[in-house]
């Protein structure tokens, strides 16, 4: 009996999803565990693997945007008879910014999410330009990436997709036409406001950090003589291998931070609402910024590796975040976070919640300030570790507690050990 892909639920609060491109094609053999076909989440774009082997009989739904659970393709026995399969159908997407007191559809509850990016959340339409006061533009996800990358306003295309819907290849056609000639060229005038309208992932920042802000949060700050972590640091520079990733400072404090949350394992923790949960590993998030806002990829279990080991993972995060080459995996299961802005020359800041996780630590640079000693005052490296915490889950000696044990490991990496 032939099987029916459907698409998945990547993670809570999807909705729907674009299938960017199949990789096999109508007839081919597919093994179930075999990448099947390209999904953007405008999330991430990842590939999905065949849940079954067979011939891939029939594809419902060649490209474009589906909903959770719509029958894209058909896999079966070859000559199998799949035309009771009804094809399907690319949907609009949600509006995401329903008018206030209007019902909306219901939402799963959230678990160790990022707070930056790290959920689907149906993008809402954009006010159109020069299609009438309140106009509104449908397009997917997919089309409105390659339109900000392409510099197209998608107020001026005309959609071939569902009720108007403007595709991928409606952007694309557009960006391979040449311009229309304009007698002259009018220069806008000086001090015009720009109008940038918000993508996805910038909806989903601004609405996690204003459920953050509603916590009741409080910061507590240590600053952490580096002296010994620069010298670890430059000797683990040196023993690197040609073409391995070079160890941070960042990673160093990674492994810090790791080891910190095994002994409290109070700060290794989520607000469920009804409960703590305290997580038995240390899934350690890492801020990172990139063109279209902020992520946090995640180093699971980082207390089981190496600082060489978490080198390389934080290499990989940060190098697939920037190209946009995220997992859905890299971005679930957080149960703390790093934000470092030490390399812009900040000396201390205060980072905000990443719910559900109950604490973040705000990392500043390292500078050269007097310590006083027994001859007088010398001049030692000093960094600033600003710890925010949700005080539902935490209170203030708990917290304390965690960040001067960073503070050791940081001022004695032996102690790790």
């Amino acid at each position: 009996m032939a099987d029916e892909v459907k698409l998945p639920r990547l993670g809570q609060g999807m909705e729907s999803g674009t299938i960017v491109k199949w990789l096999k094609a109508e007839g081919d053999q597919v093994e179930k565990g075999e990448p099947l076909y390209e999904l953007d989440t405008d999330k991430v774009t990842q590939e999905v693997e065949a849940e079954a082997s067979g011939v891939l009989l029939k594809i419902t739904v060649p490209e474009g945007e589906a909903d959770v659970g719509t029958t894209i393709a058909v896999i079966g026995e070859q000559g199998e008879d799949v035309s009771a399969v009804k094809a399907g159908t690319a949907q609009p997407v949600a509006d995401a910014a329903q008018e206030e007191g209007s019902p909306g559809p219901a939402r799963e509850p959230e678990r160790g999410r990022e707070a930056t990016a790290a959920e689907q959340v149906a993008e809402a339409r954009q006010p159109a330009q020069g299609n009438g006061a309140g106009a509104r533009i449908k397009a997917s996800p997919l089309a409105r990436r390659i339109a900000r990358e392409r510099g197209i306003e998608l107020g001026s295309l005309k959609g071939t997709g569902p009720e108007g819907r403007v595709v991928a290849e409606d952007v694309e056609r557009a960006a391979a036409s040449p311009a229309p000639a304009t007698p002259t060229t009018a220069l806008a005038p000086t001090g015009e406001v720009e109008r940038v309208p918000l993508t996805s992932l910038r909806r989903t920042i601004a609405r996690r950090l204003t459920e953050a802000w509603q916590a009741p949060a409080f910061q507590i700050a240590m600053s952490a003589d580096m002296t010994r972590t620069q010298s670890l640091h430059t000797l683990l520079a040196e023993q690197t291998k040609e073409g391995e990733p070079r160890p941070t400072v960042t990673d160093i404090l990674t492994k810090a931070c790791a080891d910190a949350l095994m002994r409290h394992r109070a700060v290794n923790a989520l607000w469920a609402e009804d409960a703590i949960e305290l997580h038995p590993s240390a899934n350690v998030g890492i801020a990172v910024a990139i063109e279209a806002g902020l992520v946090v990829p995640v180093i699971h279990q980082a207390e089981r590796l190496t600082i060489a080991e978490l080198a390389a993972a934080r290499a990989d995060i940060v190098a697939r975040a920037r190209a946009n080459q995220l997992r859905q995996d890299d971005l679930d299961g957080g149960t703390f976070t790093i934000s470092n802005l030490g390399m812009f020359g900040v000396e201390q800041f205060v980072a905000v919640l990443n719910p559900p996780q109950a604490a973040i630590l705000a990392v500043g640079a390292i500078e050269r300030k007097a310590v006083p000693t027994e001859a007088g005052f010398e001049a030692r490296p000093l960094m600033t570790l600003t710890l925010t915490c949700d005080h539902r889950s935490l209170d203030g000696a708990t917290a304390a507690d965690f960040l001067r044990t960073v503070k050791a490991f940081l001022e004695e990496p032996g102690l790790m050990l």
